[in-house]
């Protein structure tokens, strides 16, 4: 396949170091600053906390099978060849980054450490900026009005 010179998403870090560091900053934080236990039973936490990691991998998952069953690549920066409006994409536009807020909410209970999961918040909000904000843009201006009829539908997260 030629290469069309087109660019995509105007990203410049890859949203899933984000989580990552989120996850090395809640053991870090667990390890140096102060335990932050789960405030709940240890068979609960376990159980709640694999659940939500599980969802998480699964929203993230299905996502991503639909990038391939459309030859698209999840690499943000890279161009976009047409829209997805099925699978996780019916009900949230960011199917991948809340795939990865569950895996990080969930790693966090089921580990014992709350700060993990708490850091999960931030890390969405550094992943808004640095990858839905411009990602939005790229398809509206690509896409036009398909895509901005998508965004009146579909919610940004949940």
């Amino acid at each position: 396949m030629a290469d069309s010179g087109e660019r995509g998403a105007r990203v410049r870090f890859p949203p899933p170091l984000v989580y990552l560091l989120a996850v090395l900053a809640g053991l870090a934080a667990g390890n140096w600053v102060a335990a932050a236990p789960v405030p709940i039973d240890r068979t609960l936490r376990i159980a709640v906390g694999v659940l939500l990691a599980a969802a998480g991998v699964a929203l993230a998952a299905s996502a991503r099978i639909h990038f391939l069953r459309t030859g698209q690549n999840v690499i943000p920066w890279t161009p976009t060849p047409e829209l997805i409006f099925e699978g996780p994409y019916k009900f949230t536009r960011n199917p991948m980054y809340v795939g990865m807020t569950l895996l990080t909410i969930g790693l966090g209970v089921a580990l014992n450490n709350l700060w993990m999961s708490l850091f999960a918040l931030p890390a969405l909000l550094i992943v808004h900026a640095i990858a839905v904000l411009p990602e939005e843009k790229y398809l509206s201006e690509k896409f036009g009005d398909g895509y901005r009829i998508y965004l009146t539908r579909v919610r940004r997260y949940l």
